[in-house]
């Protein structure tokens, strides 16, 4: 509690509504979506070079720590100014529609490894795959989000360079993790980071993000 009391303190006060409403579409998005798939029609994009890409299970430890990051840089985004926390949102609510429709008009799947061996890496896939059904795959969401961390804060002088190579890697490194643990294909992975900078330069150059200073009746 006094874990969550400090970061809730570190978020600035503008960005809390904003940022909470981030975590509701994103749910709301991804377990919608399934909501239509009772009679739907699954298409599989797995590709040949996919085929190629081995099953790497310690890629999991990645793909789950992927969140920490997200919390991180989507805060650190937040704090930079109240135009470049709008700019985020505004661009992630707007690429969540966007895959939430794609999801439900063209349903994707793929075809997971049947895993026999086991180990600590392993059983974490294993875990992975039990909980997180093979749909809701173009565009990766997990791509999206991770580009989202990286390009908030590239052009950002307040944050240091090291850290913006930083997260441009650890960004680069989910979407590995992505292939490697076959959660993903490889055209998933480039429909979420494509579809993650075209919103995010639609956000500031259709000035979206001049809504929340609507609706917080800012100037």
């Amino acid at each position: 509690m006094r874990l969550m009391k400090r970061i809730y303190n570190y978020i600035p006060e503008y960005a809390i509504k904003p940022l909470i409403l981030c975590v509701i579409f994103n749910f709301s998005v991804y377990s919608g979506a399934r909501l239509f798939y009772k009679d739907a029609v699954f298409h599989n994009l797995t590709s040949y070079l996919d085929n190629k890409i081995p099953v790497v299970p310690i890629f999991t430890v990645i793909y789950l720590g992927s969140y920490i990051f997200w919390i991180i840089n989507y805060i650190l985004i937040s704090k930079v100014n109240k135009n470049v926390c709008y700019r985020l949102i505004m661009a992630d609510l707007l690429g969540k529609l966007i895959c939430g429709i794609i999801y439900i008009v063209y349903p994707t799947t793929n075809i997971r490894p049947h895993i026999v061996s086991s180990g600590i890496f392993v059983d974490m896939l294993k875990f992975l795959y039990s909980v997180d059904a093979a749909n809701n795959l173009f565009p990766s969401i997990h791509c999206l989000v991770s580009w989202y961390c990286f390009a908030g804060i590239r052009n950002c002088k307040t944050i240091p360079v090291w850290y913006r190579y930083l997260s441009l890697f650890i960004a680069i490194m989910i979407c590995v993790s992505t292939l490697t643990t076959k959660q993903h294909v490889i055209i998933d992975v480039f429909g979420g980071v494509i579809l993650a900078e075209l919103t995010w330069q639609l956000s500031y150059y259709l000035q979206l993000y001049k809504a929340f200073k609507f609706i917080n009746q800012e100037v």
